[in-house]
C-alpha cells in the first residue's frame, strides 16, 4: 500500500471493482501489484500515477480523500470501466466516511482503526425494540462478506473479496450499523497489510477484527434493544464540555496505522488520575510518525511540542473531551503551558500506586488498557515474532514486547538495549496484551541511568552509552509458566485466518489435540475444535459424485464460536496469571 495515495472511501472502491468485467476481476490483484511500482506525483489535491509512458491516472481528493467514483480518472481506452481505476482505489488506504476534525485521531479512538471521531456532538443512540429490516439485511451482507474472507484466508482474500466487504461496510453504515461498518473496514485494512508484508500487520489484529465483525453481524438480527444499541455503535464520538483542567504530561507515543494515518498522541493526567490525550494524527506514513513528536500541540495557543508536553503540563479552559478522553481542539479551547511533575511525584505517582490486579481488571473490562508498573529488568526471551524483554513485576514474570515493528520507529532497538540492563529497577508505562501469561507492550520508561529522565520508547533512541557502566546485579527472572492447552484451539483459529478453510480441512493432529484438551479439563474447547474441523471438511457430493459448494456460513459460525471461546478464556487466564 502506497502511503502517497490519498485514502479512498469504501463505497468508491466497491463501485469501481463491481464495474469490472469478470475477465478484469481476475487480473485485479496483479494489476494492483504493477501499479504499486509506478511513480506517484502529488499536485495539490490531485495525485497522479504514470500507468505507462502514454497513460496517466488521477485521483482527486479535495478534502484529503477520494469520495466519488468520478474523482478517479484514467486516460486509457477502456476507461471508465478499466482495471487501472479499480486497482488505484484498491491500492490506496481506506478513507473514513467523513473527514475527521482538525487535530487528527487518537491512538485508541475508532478513527485510528477505521471508524470516526469528531468534536461535533451527535444525538444519543436510541435503542430499537428490534433491528429494522434494513439493519437485518445489512448485517447479513456483512456476515456473508466476512465469511467469504474467512473461507479464503489472507492469501486468497484479494481485492475482489475486499471490495465486497467494503460494499457491505458502506451498506451497514447507511443502515446505522456503525460498529459493523468500522470493523469491516479495519478487516480490509489488515488484509491489505498482511498481503503487502506491511510491518504494521499483526495476525492477532486481523483475528480480533474478524471475530468482532462476525459477532456483531451474527447478533444484530436477534438482539434486544439494550444489546442492539451497543452492537449498532455510533457514527461519531460526542464531545462534552469539561470546564477547566490542570494536566500533567506522562508520555508520548507514535501512531502509524495500516490504513494510512500517522502522527503522535501525548497522554496526560489530571490531579485525580483521569487520563486525557492530545493527538496529532492525519494521513501519512512513517516519516510523519517519526516527526510528529516535534510538532506543536494543536490545542489553544500553546507552543509546546508533543515531546515537551510529555514532560511538562497544561492549563486548559473551555475544554471539550470525548468519551475516550481525547481533548478537542475547538475554537473555544484555551491552553497554556504549566509545570510538570516527575513520575514519583504527586499527583501522577498515584497511577503507579493503584494495585496491579485492579489495573488488569480495568484494562480487561473496557478501560484504556494502560498499565503503570514498577519492574526489575531480567533479560531477554526468544519468541517467534522476535525477542521480548523479561521483567519481574512484584514476583510476576512479565514479558514486554515492542508496541510497533516498523523499522523507522525505535521500539525494538530500545527493548534490545534495555535487556542488557538486567537488575535495573524502572518505573514503566505499558499497554496490556491479553494472554495466558503476563504480557504487555512497552510504551515509556524511566532512563536506566538518569532517574530524572523519561523515555518515550517509540520516539527516543537509547544508546549503549545510556546503559549502566557497570552491569547491575543480575536479577533472576521468575519462571514463565507453560502455555495453557487452550493454545491448541487458538492456533487453529489463527491458522484459519491465515490459510482459510483448506488449512483446517487437511488431515492432521486434530483428534490428538482434542484428546489433550479433554484431558486438561477443557472439554468445551475440545468440542469446538472438532466442530471447526468438521465444518471445514464438510464437502458433500451430489448424485453425480461432484463436490457440493461449501457452506461458508456454517464454517464461519464454527470459527466464531471457537474464536469467542478462546478470547473469553484468554481474558480469564490473563487475570489469573497477573493475580495468582
Amino acid at each position: 500500500m502506497s502511503p502517497q495515495l490519498p485514502p479512498v472511501a469504501p463505497a468508491v472502491t466497491a463501485e469501481l471493482v463491481a464495474a469490472l468485467s469478470p475477465r478484469l476481476r481476475k487480473r485485479l490483484d496483479s494489476g494492483i501489484a504493477k501499479l504499486a511500482d509506478r511513480p506517484v506525483v502529488r499536485d495539490g489535491d490531485i495525485v497522479r500515477i504514470a500507468v505507462d509512458d502514454d497513460t496517466g491516472l488521477e485521483l482527486h481528493a479535495p478534502d484529503g480523500a477520494v469520495r466519488q467514483a468520478d474523482a478517479v480518472r484514467c486516460g486509457c481506452l477502456l476507461a471508465p470501466d478499466c482495471l487501472h481505476r479499480a486497482a488505484a482505489a484498491s491500492l490506496a488506504p481506506v478513507a473514513e466516511d467523513e473527514a475527521p476534525e482538525r487535530g487528527g485521531i487518537s491512538a485508541d479512538s475508532p478513527a485510528a482503526h477505521g471508524g470516526s471521531d469528531d468534536e461535533r456532538p451527535t444525538e444519543a443512540a436510541v435503542p430499537y425494540e428490534s433491528a429494522t429490516p434494513d439493519q437485518r439485511a445489512a448485517a447479513r451482507a456483512v456476515r456473508l462478506a466476512a465469511a467469504a474472507v474467512l473461507e479464503a484466508g489472507t492469501d486468497g482474500a484479494g481485492a475482489v473479496l475486499q471490495a465486497e466487504l467494503l460494499r457491505a461496510a458502506h451498506t451497514a453504515r447507511l443502515a446505522g450499523l456503525h460498529r459493523a461498518a468500522a470493523t469491516a473496514v479495519s478487516v480490509v485494512t489488515a488484509l491489505r497489510a498482511a498481503r503487502s508484508a506491511d510491518p504494521a500487520y499483526h495476525l492477532t489484529d486481523l483475528v480480533t477484527g474478524l471475530h468482532d465483525v462476525l459477532h456483531v453481524s451474527h447478533r444484530v438480527p436477534a438482539a434486544p434493544g439494550t444489546e442492539l444499541s451497543a452492537l449498532r455503535g455510533t457514527a461519531r464520538q460526542p464531545y462534552r464540555p469539561d470546564g477547566s483542567l490542570r494536566l500533567y504530561g506522562l508520555f508520548s507515543e507514535p501512531v502509524l496505522t495500516a490504513n494510512g494515518y500517522a502522527g503522535a498522541v501525548t497522554w496526560t493526567a489530571d490531579a485525580d488520575g483521569r487520563l486525557y490525550q492530545v493527538s496529532d494524527v492525519a494521513p501519512g506514513g512513517a516519516g510523519r510518525a517519526v516527526g510528529a513528536a516535534d510538532r506543536t500541540v494543536r490545542l489553544g495557543d500553546t507552543a509546546l511540542t508533543h515531546r515537551e508536553l510529555a514532560r511538562a503540563g497544561l492549563a486548559v479552559s473551555g475544554a471539550t473531551v470525548s468519551p475516550t478522553g481525547r481533548l478537542g481542539a475547538g475554537a473555544g479551547v484555551r491552553a497554556v503551558r504549566a509545570s510538570g511533575v516527575g513520575w514519583h511525584e504527586d499527583p501522577v505517582a498515584r497511577l503507579w500506586a493503584e494495585p496491579v490486579p485492579d489495573q488488569i481488571t480495568r484494562a480487561l473490562t473496557g478501560g484504556h488498557g494502560l498499565l503503570f508498573l514498577d519492574v526489575t529488568l531480567a533479560g531477554t526471551a526468544a519468541e517467534a515474532a522476535g525477542d521480548c524483554l523479561l521483567a519481574d513485576c512484584n514476583g510476576v514474570a512479565l514479558r514486554l514486547t515492542a508496541a510497533h515493528d516498523h523499522p523507522a520507529l525505535p521500539h525494538r532497538d530500545n527493548l534490545r538495549l534495555l535487556s542488557a540492563a538486567r537488575g535495573t529497577r524502572l518505573r514503566i508505562v505499558a499497554r496490556l496484551t491479553p494472554a495466558a501469561h503476563p504480557r504487555a507492550r512497552l510504551l515509556a520508561a524511566e532512563h536506566p541511568t538518569r532517574s530524572d529522565t523519561r523515555l518515550d520508547i517509540g520516539l527516543d533512541r537509547l544508546q549503549r552509552a545510556d546503559l549502566p557502566a557497570v552491569p547491575a546485579a543480575p536479577a533472576r527472572p521468575a519462571p514463565v509458566p507453560d502455555e495453557a492447552p487452550i493454545h491448541l484451539l487458538r492456533r487453529r483459529v489463527h491458522q484459519t485466518v491465515s490459510g482459510g478453510r483448506p488449512v483446517l480441512a487437511l488431515p492432521g493432529g486434530t483428534r490428538a489435540d482434542a484428546r489433550r484438551l479433554h484431558q486438561s479439563g477443557l472439554a468445551t474447547a475440545a468440542d469446538l475444535l472438532m466442530d471447526l474441523h468438521s465444518a471445514a471438511a464438510d464437502r458433500a457430493h451430489d448424485v453425480f459424485g461432484r463436490l457440493r459448494p461449501a457452506d461458508p456460513d456454517r464454517f464461519a459460525r464454527a470459527w466464531l464460536a471457537a474464536a469467542h471461546y478462546t478470547a473469553e478464556l484468554d481474558r480469564a487466564l490473563c487475570l489469573a496469571a497477573w493475580t495468582s
